[in-house]
C-alpha cells in the first residue's frame, strides 16, 4: 500500500475513538483482569487456546510467505484491533466494555490468523496498560480471538454466499463477531462464579452488559464497513489477493490488477 493508503486507514482507526466515547459506560464484559479467574480456569482457557495459536501462526506464515506485500495490510489489521479493543470503559471489578476490531482482520485473513493477532493485541494491553492479564490471556484471547473471529468468518462466508451485498455482509460480521465475543465472556464468568447457577449467573452477566454492548457492536460494525470500503477503493489488488471479493484465492497475476 503507497503512503497515501496507510495515512486514509490511520485516519478512520483513529475514527474509532470519535465514535466509540458517545455510548453509555457501563456494562459487564471483558477483558477479565489479571488474577481474577480461579486458577484452574485459567489454565483450561490457556490450553483451549494454543491449538487455534499454533493453526493461527501457519497460516499468516503461508499468507506473508506467498505474499510478502500483505504485510502492511496484517499490521495494519492488528492496530485496528488494538485500538478499539484499548478503549476500556470500566465495569464491574474484574472486567470492562469495549468494541474488539477482530471483524475486519478476519474477514481478511481468515479466524485463526485473527487468533494470532487477537493474542498479540492482548498481551500488549495487559502489559502497557494493565487491561487484562497473562493468566486471563487464555480466556481472553479464547473470546476475543476465537470465538469471535470464527463466528464472523461464518457469517461473511455465509451471507455472501447467498448473494447478500459486500456491506451487509461486513457489517453483519462485524457487528455479531463483537457480540459474541461478550456472551462467551459472559459464559467464561459464569462458569468461573456459578453463585445462582452456571445459566442463572451467564444471563445475569449478559443481561447487564446488552444495552450498552448492542450499540456499541452496532458502532464496531459500520466502522469495519467504512474501512472495507477506504480498502475497495486503495488496495483493490490486496483484497483480490485474499479472495475478499471473489471468493476463492488465485495467483495474482491472474487477475488483471495491474501494479
Amino acid at each position: 500500500m503507497t503512503l497515501r493508503k496507510i495515512k486514509r486507514i490511520s485516519l478512520l482507526i483513529g475514527y474509532a475513538i470519535f465514535v466509540t466515547i458517545f455510548f453509555p459506560n457501563n456494562a459487564y464484559a471483558m477483558h477479565i483482569m489479571e488474577g481474577f479467574l480461579p486458577y484452574n480456569w485459567a489454565a483450561f482457557w490457556w490450553m483451549a487456546m494454543i491449538p487455534f495459536v499454533i493453526a493461527g501462526v501457519r497460516s499468516i506464515k503461508k499468507t506473508v510467505t506467498l505474499h510478502p506485500s500483505l504485510k502492511m495490510l496484517l499490521g495494519m489489521a492488528g492496530a485496528f484491533a488494538f485500538v478499539l479493543s484499548a478503549l476500556k470503559i470500566p465495569s464491574v471489578t474484574g472486567s470492562s466494555s469495549h468494541p474488539t476490531g477482530v471483524g475486519l482482520g478476519t474477514i481478511l485473513f481468515g479466524p485463526t490468523a485473527m487468533t494470532v493477532l487477537g493474542m498479540i493485541v492482548l498481551i500488549f494491553q495487559a502489559l502497557l496498560l494493565a487491561h487484562g492479564g497473562i493468566t486471563t490471556l487464555g480466556a481472553n484471547t479464547f473470546s476475543m480471538g476465537i470465538v469471535g473471529p470464527f463466528v464472523s468468518y461464518g457469517l461473511y462466508k455465509g451471507t455472501k454466499k447467498i448473494g447478500a451485498p459486500l456491506w451487509l455482509s461486513v457489517f453483519l460480521a462485524a457487528t455479531l463477531g463483537d457480540l459474541m465475543t461478550y456472551v462467551t465472556t459472559a459464559l467464561q464468568m459464569g462458569l468461573a462464579f456459578p453463585s445462582a447457577g452456571v445459566v442463572a449467573s451467564t444471563l445475569k452477566f449478559m443481561s447487564i452488559f446488552a444495552f450498552t454492548q448492542i450499540p456499541l457492536a452496532i458502532s464496531e460494525g459500520i466502522l469495519t464497513v467504512m474501512v472495507i470500503n477506504v480498502l475497495s477503493s486503495y488496495s483493490l489488488k490486496e483484497l483480490q489477493i485474499l479472495s475478499v471479493f471473489t471468493g476463492k484465492e488465485l495467483p495474482t497475476s491472474k487477475r488483471g490488477v495491474k501494479e
